[in-house]
């Protein structure tokens, strides 16, 4: 069997369908329009002679050739931008505001700008540390360049890994015997809030809010002082703390859907561009390992 030559371009357009879950989604990833990314993708199976995305109302699911194609893909557009890199010329220059939550900070984004920063000593990184929600309008608005969230839509950013949820507590004190639990929450808009509570509605299990913070730093410390149980991402829970399930009366929570989410206005900045593209490859690498 013989088949045409494969266009990066075409590849660029079926990873951004299959992270982004849709067209729609994919569109503003690759500067093209929806019709187009459509086109891409009819080129490609086409070419392979096979099709590689069944296309639902609103998701995209891989098919058989689909799930196999995407390796090779992921793999030939990472080593098509870094032989980019490697004949690029000139050293890269400027400025990149990202974003990230407390509890992604040290376990994901740390070990990524470590790699960065020592290639690329003329870029300036600013960093801000704050909730997802707090961060996704700031890319929207262009005030960030990256973030790294807990995204809600699949518009927001290319999907990296999932992130499980866990229930933590202290054995100091048992604070999940009492009834009504009492729960250290993030803000009103927090996507773990509002797992905790429809986890807890679903149990039928009474609750009360007894402290209020949005940082990972001050939910810890009403655990350890015992003043309530909190959720938190898996890879925040300090060693003393202790995960919580079903053996203590707490049920499963949804994992969180993590993403590097980038500005439009950014779409320009070889600088974004390479860091962008460091996270896809390493964040994903890491999770996958």
């Amino acid at each position: 069997m013989s088949f045409q030559d494969l266009q990066i371009d075409w590849l660029k357009c079926f990873v951004a369908v299959v992270d982004a879950g849709s067209l729609s989604g994919a569109a503003p990833e690759v500067h093209r329009s929806q019709s187009a990314v459509s086109m891409q993708l009819k080129k490609l199976e086409d070419a392979l002679g096979c099709q590689l995305l069944l296309r639902g109302p609103r998701q995209h699911q891989l098919t058989a050739d689909g799930q196999k194609l995407l390796g090779y893909a992921r793999r030939m557009l990472d080593l098509h931008a870094d032989t980019k890199a490697a004949f690029g010329g000139d050293e890269l220059t400027g400025l990149i505001r990202i974003g990230v939550p407390d509890d992604y900070a040290a376990r994901y984004l740390t070990p990524a700008l470590k790699r960065f920063a020592p290639q690329h000593g003329a870029v300036e990184i600013e960093l801000s540390c704050e909730q997802s929600t707090s961060l996704i309008p700031r890319i929207e608005s262009g005030d960030l360049d990256l973030a790294l969230v807990s995204r809600e839509h699949p518009r927001q950013g290319t999907l990296l890994f999932h992130e499980p949820m866990v229930w933590v507590g202290s054995s100091q004190f048992q604070v999940w015997r009492r009834d009504p639990l009492p729960i250290a929450v993030y803000e009103d808009a927090s996507l773990a809030k509002r797992t905790a509570i429809n986890s807890l509605a679903l149990q039928g299990r009474r609750y009360k809010v007894v402290y209020n913070s949005s940082s990972v730093v001050g939910q810890i410390a009403a655990v350890e002082s015992g003043l309530a149980v909190a959720v938190l991402t898996q890879c925040s829970v300090p060693e003393h703390l202790d995960i919580l399930g079903s053996e203590h009366g707490l049920g499963p929570l949804d994992p969180m859907e993590v993403s590097v989410y980038r500005s439009r206005a950014s779409q320009d900045s070889e600088a974004v561009d390479s860091l962008h593209n460091l996270l896809i490859k390493t964040l994903r690498l890491s999770i996958q390992a």
